[in-house]
């Protein structure tokens, strides 16, 4: 008779002797006698994926997060068998598998240690819901730093935290607070300018603790799934930001109008008031692409509905809005009121969409439209009647954008603020609960809104914003970081958020401009904007309960001052789209936190409030109240000061003054800046000319401009244009080539370029090694002259 059924709770358990090992081409498999199993696969010379089964057996192979378009190839893999440890080499990395513990160690060709284990791989039987809690620890090497981990608000080095990865709807948040809106768990480690990563592919909830509990181990940790971590090694950041972003994916271009400024607030209604804010942005001349729709526009908060009191005809007032140059974007959540006279609600229950729980009961949760059930994103089939849903939207009444809020999915009065954990989900036919489903299923949500966003507005390209993410979700949408709070210390929030979604291979991300809850005074609202229009996606939005936050809302000085660098944003328009055309092509960050743009300058680890947008403008935001400038740091190299146009040597901190109509701005030497005429709006003025500002350096800097029709597919078959210039600059003379690519032809015929700091008195003018007039090129004093769009070379000189 068995009188003792106490289960044995064993702690952490750990491998031990390797007994086993076979290799299947890129794959590696190293089983241990405790029945661990290890399988390396090596996917790019310097990208190694490690994936750790207990029990000899692995879960299904599936992932959320990797993309289609993932590039895979080594040049070299060569396994040894040595007397302590395996020797697996490629053409960039050393790693060695210890014999005794399956602990991994991994170096560059030169034996120079990059990372290693420290307990290495262990794990622990989770008695409370079966599975195994799944643990690694890594040596923490002297002075290493460490970056990324997406929206976290907290210092951009995470050295000494430690966060973790649970989608949370984290209303009027703080600085340093966890968990937040999204979910990606991937850093970038640096140590003695050796830049790796780790990708941590497990959607359960994750913990990362960066040297916080005991500072010589960084360690990551799962509630459930298997230990499954992709390792890129650079030496560069770039190189690594790079490897994981083609793993994870890219979105398409957006339209153009998607980077322009966009107004929003909980919530314009009725439709007058709608109107009445279009008009004044026209009537004050502040340029505005885009109004959005909060919840209000629906028929008691449910989806794709409309309140016919409010809005008596959408149809008509969205072409009038379009009309005036105004997109119109609208919100829609996840939860679907219970109400049989709903039409959403009954296909739905017809066709058994919605979650379950574990016993079978739908699950339910209150919302903003009362008791709600919760479509299963997860499931394909859900997806495909999800996108279709946004036929009459989208096709009929002419909307040409979607914003899904609130799909944490974030539920009211419980204490979770989500889901139960036993909900079940069918996890494209991996069945699973809502433990390992939460992190993905705002991005499934968006997934299937982005492919109905996408169907029923073709030809034109679609636009879709959401508040929850995974890793991958920058494939489908824009995002911003949630719902943050009208102070100076939000205004520091936003702007190390955007650097470390940039570095998390997240580029197309904001903030609510001038805090969501609460409302600012002027000069934080100015200060804010003169931020966030160097965000790559640039929204005002307010709870509205505080009061009104529309760019005139502060007098007339701060109207002023938010219509000036409103209106910048949009003369830089085409360095923003060249900015997300590089990101696209080349997993370029959009921003680049000083650390990224110059790792091998220990003075760059621990910046927080410099930042390039793009590669060749410095932005630094003023954070503090009643400052006429402040204090920054200027990287290496020469900059020009935006406003004054003098030039600074970097490598040093500087004061920079900045009133509150100025932000302290560089442009780095030998860049080319394209410029647009100051629009009401993307497509109101034709391109009649592109003027380029031209910044002389003493050397070589190349530039890029990418244009194509703003909107559509034709970018696809080839109908862009690519500008490479290239810059070579000498005391006397300076030369600019211009190599072309691409079957569009731009609108304008000509360039003008601006000239800023020549150090000579032009007087020979050659293009395409040809001797041309002064009066040819209209050449203005010293400063500017005019050139055909397609010129190969031009020299100008002091002789």
């Amino acid at each position: 008779m068995i009188t003792n059924t106490e289960i044995e709770r064993r702690g952490n358990q750990h491998p031990n002797q390797i007994t086993e090992f076979r290799q299947d081409n890129d794959k590696l498999y190293f089983t241990t006698q405790n029945g661990v199993i290890l399988e390396l696969t090596v996917m790019r010379d310097s990208a190694i994926r490690f994936r750790y089964a207990t029990e000899h057996v692995f879960e299904p192979d599936f992932s959320y997060a990797i993309s289609d378009d993932v590039s895979l190839g080594y040049n070299e893999l060569d396994v040894k068998e040595e007397p302590p440890e395996y020797v697996i080499t490629t053409g960039k990395i050393k790693i060695y598998i210890k014999k005794s513990n399956l602990k991994v160690q991994i170096t560059d060709l030169e034996d120079n240690i990059i990372n290693e284990d420290e307990k290495g791989f262990h794990w622990e039987e989770s008695y409370d819901y079966g599975g195994n809690i799944v643990k690694m620890s890594k040596v923490t090497q002297s002075a290493e730093s460490y970056y990324g981990m997406g929206d976290k608000a907290s210092h951009t080095n995470l050295k000494g935290k430690r966060v973790n990865n649970w989608n949370t709807d984290s209303y009027a948040y703080g600085k340093d607070q966890e968990p937040l809106y999204k979910s990606i768990p991937f850093y970038v480690g640096l140590n003695k300018d050796i830049a790796y990563g780790i990708f941590f592919d497990n959607s359960f909830r994750t913990h990362f603790d960066f040297a916080h509990e005991r500072r010589n181990t960084t360690s990551f940790w799962a509630d459930g799934g298997e230990m499954n971590y992709y390792f890129f090694y650079g030496p560069k950041i770039s190189q690594v930001v790079e490897a994981y972003t083609n793993l994870t994916g890219v979105p398409e271009l957006p339209p153009l109008w998607a980077l322009g400024f966009h107004q929003s607030k909980w919530s314009y209604y009725p439709e007058k008031n709608v109107k009445d804010i279009a008009s004044k942005f026209r009537e004050l001349k502040i340029p505005c692409d885009a109004i959005y729709l909060d919840i209000d526009y629906m028929e008691g908060f449910r989806c794709f509905t409309w309140d016919h009191q409010r809005f008596p005809n959408p149809k008509k007032m969205v072409e009038e809005l379009q009309e005036d140059g105004f997109k119109t974007v609208t919100m829609i959540d996840p939860g679907i009121k219970i109400d049989r006279d709903y039409w959403v609600y009954q296909q739905a229950m017809d066709n058994g969409f919605f979650c379950r729980r574990a016993d079978g009961p739908h699950f339910k949760g209150k919302v903003w439209p009362g008791e709600c059930k919760f479509p299963d994103f997860t499931d394909p089939e859900v997806r495909e009647w999800w996108a279709g849903l946004y036929k009459e939207m989208i096709a009929d009444i002419g909307v040409h954008g979607v914003w899904n809020d609130m799909n944490e999915p974030a539920v009211m009065e419980v204490p979770s603020k989500t889901a139960n954990l036993d909900v079940r989900h069918d996890y494209d036919g991996h069945p699973c609960s809502h433990r390992k489903a939460h992190n993905i299923y705002g991005m499934q949500m968006i997934r299937a809104t982005f492919d109905g966003i996408k169907k029923f507005s073709f030809p034109q390209r679609p636009f879709v914003l959401t508040r929850a993410g995974y890793s991958g979700t920058q494939r489908y949408c824009a995002t911003w970081t949630g719902d943050n709070v009208a102070t100076w210390e939000h205004l520091w929030i936003a702007n190390v958020q955007m650097q470390r979604m940039c570095m998390s291979g997240y580029s197309f991300v904001g903030s609510d401009i001038g805090g969501f809850a609460e409302q600012p005074n002027g000069e934080l609202f100015a200060r804010w904007i003169q931020l966030g229009v160097f965000h790559p996606f640039c929204r005002v939005h307010s709870s509205g309960d505080h009061g009104e936050q529309e760019p005139w809302s502060f007098g007339t000085e701060v109207t002023d001052i938010v219509r000036k660098f409103i209106e910048l944003r949009y003369e830089l328009l085409p360095y923003l789209y060249t900015m997300f055309y590089k990101y696209i092509k080349e997993g370029l960050p959009m921003l680049q936190s000083m650390v990224f743009y110059d790792q091998e300058d220990t003075q760059t680890h621990f910046r927080t409030d410099e930042f390039l947008f793009g590669e060749q403008i410095l932005v630094c935001p003023v954070q503090e109240p009643n400052s006429q400038g402040r204090r920054m740091y200027i990287p290496r190299g020469k900059w020009y000061n935006y406003w004054t146009e003098e030039v600074v040597d970097g490598g040093a901190e500087k004061w920079v003054s900045a009133g509150i109509d100025k932000i302290p701005l560089f442009i780095k030497e030998g860049a080319m800046i394209p410029k647009y005429p100051v629009q009401q709006y993307v497509g109101e003025k034709k391109i009649e000319q592109l003027k380029v500002d031209v910044y002389f350096k003493d050397g070589v800097e190349t530039s890029t401009v990418y244009e194509d029709q703003q909107d559509g597919y034709d970018y696809k078959k080839g109908r862009y244009s690519l500008r490479n210039f290239r810059l070579k600059g000498k005391i006397d003379g300076m030369s600019i080539q211009q190599f072309k690519d691409g079957s569009y032809i731009t609108e304008y015929e000509t360039i003008k370029l601006h000239f800023h700091g020549l150090p000579f008195k032009i007087k020979t003018i050659e293009i395409d090694n040809e001797k041309v007039d002064a009066a040819s090129v209209k050449l203005n004093g010293n400063n500017s002259i005019e050139v055909s769009k397609d010129f190969t070379s031009l020299y100008i000189s002091a002789k």
